[in-house]
């Protein structure tokens, strides 16, 4: 039998059984939101497709009664950890009046939550940055015990944003985990052309905090370094830096043709990484997950995405007149 992994980190294997299933439910949303854009009944797809293994690597290692998550765009695998519904996600995709996010104002991948501390995002790229380095300054001066868990592409770690919320951090040791979801391209520019340096953690030491890259693709790792970032961010020690390399399996978005700066065996190579197969195989090897368990698990996560999918195509849009809720007071 191979080395157990997860009693070593202290998860059990129902608690890996999850992370194995709640990946699986991201992807399957996905793939289903992918057809129906192609079928011309959403509008927009971006995709996590890849990046599953450390989206819920990392929320596993959060504490979801207290913790506040700023998700980017990608982040599927993150809010339907910390409690968002695949019915509410596919609501978002068509835009539809219940669509918890924002009422079908917004483009999908714009996630926020109030009841479950997933803190809306806005689309000018890399605005979750700061914005988490607030929430963990509110932390600090209000003696209060909650980590403030923020993800962004390798793309955003160049922008001015990432860098002013690091330095502010670290000069104030706030409680703030920096992750970077590495997948190698920002749209279509490949990470050759994006860093002079070698990892984005290198960048770590100019602010005073640790940094760490990390297999992206294997969520036991990922959730090892998060919890330690957590452990040290509630000890009053300050932000960390974590890079999770992984690979984006689809085109950037629905209106992006990947085929036309990257290759055919590029990418073949990394589905042969694919992050949900070799974590079945890790379960599998190890006695947790069987075939029969594995097929049962399949069942039930696409009878999901067919109930949230059947719930949301049917669902009302907003009334029209409803567009200027929220942008003027109203008596």
């Amino acid at each position: 039998m191979a080395q157990n992994r997860h009693q070593a980190l202290g998860l059990s294997d129902d608690t890996v059984l999850e992370m194995y299933e709640t990946m699986l439910l991201a992807r399957k949303l996905d793939e289903r939101m992918w057809l129906l854009n192609r079928a011309g009944k959403i509008p927009f797809v971006i995709s996590c497709q890849g990046q599953e293994a450390a989206q819920v690597g990392a929320a596993f290692a959060l504490d979801r009664t207290k913790d506040y998550v700023l998700p980017y765009y990608r982040d599927m695998g993150v809010v339907l950890t910390f409690g968002m519904t695949p019915t509410e996600l596919m609501l978002a995709a068509f835009a539809k009046a219940e669509d918890p996010n924002s009422g079908g104002r917004q483009m999908p991948g714009h996630f926020g939550q109030k009841k479950n501390r997933i803190v809306t995002g806005s689309s000018p790229v890399t605005t979750q940055v700061p914005h988490a380095v607030g929430f963990a300054l509110a932390a600090k001066m209000e003696k209060k015990d909650f980590v403030a868990f923020v993800t962004f592409g390798e793309g955003s770690s160049n922008q001015g944003d990432f860098h002013e919320g690091a330095n502010f951090a670290g000069v104030h040791k706030l409680p703030v985990i920096f992750m970077c979801e590495n997948n190698k391209y920002a749209i279509s520019v490949p990470i050759s052309k994006q860093l002079a340096c070698e990892n984005v953690s290198d960048r770590a030491v100019g602010y005073g905090m640790p940094g760490y890259t990390v297999d992206g693709t294997d969520p036991l790792e990922v959730y090892r370094v998060v919890k330690e970032a957590a452990d040290r961010a509630r000890r009053g020690e300050g932000p960390t830096l974590i890079e999770a390399v992984t690979y984006r399996l689809t085109s950037h978005s629905s209106d992006d043709d990947h085929r036309v700066y990257r290759t055919e065996e590029e990418l073949a190579e990394a589905r042969a990484k694919d992050p949900i197969i070799s974590f079945a195989h890790y379960l599998k090897e190890v006695g947790v997950l069987t075939d029969a368990l594995d097929e049962a698990i399949q069942e039930r996560v696409m009878k999901e995405v067919n109930d949230a999918t059947d719930y949301a195509e049917k669902a009302p849009y907003a009334e029209p007149e409803h567009a200027l809720r929220y942008v003027y007071a109203e008596e």
